[in-house]
């Protein structure tokens, strides 16, 4: 399933696998994310309630729009291949996210423990998302 020169199967494969990292990365982690984001009891009550389903829809759609991206920056480099959509992913991450996230969160004045926690989430999820996209090419 090719749509404008990328595989829309790999790139919505990409965006379920990303949602499924999110969410086991925040359960796991929950409780230092909120003590790390300043979360008071009231929000944290809301959070363990269940919350707004319209986090989740904004999350995806903003999950779909990096996967496609994403796969547009691979298709550029040529052939995709795992390893290249990987290498792509880390690049990605490491000069876009990381470092917006780094001084976002300093002029925020957050703890640097939120910054990993974050950041490490947006890691395993661009890189999963630029494995399948490279793997399963165009």
């Amino acid at each position: 399933m090719i749509f404008a020169g990328f595989n829309l199967l790999a790139v919505l494969l990409a965006v379920i696998a990303s949602m499924a990292i999110g969410a086991i990365w925040y359960s796991v982690l929950t409780k230092p994310w909120m003590a790390a984001a300043g979360f008071n009891a009231q929000q944290i009550d809301a959070v363990e309630k269940g919350g707004s389903p319209l986090v989740y829809v904004i999350a995806a759609i903003s999950h779909l729009v990096m996967a496609t991206v994403l796969a547009g920056l691979i298709g550029h480099l040529g052939d995709m291949n795992l390893w290249r959509g990987i290498v792509s992913a880390l690049f990605v991450w490491s000069g876009f996210v990381a470092t917006t996230m780094v001084v976002t969160h300093r002029f925020q004045m957050r703890p640097w423990s939120l910054t990993f926690i974050d950041a490490g989430h947006y890691l395993f999820a661009l890189v999963a998302q630029g494995a399948i996209i490279g793997w399963m090419g165009v």
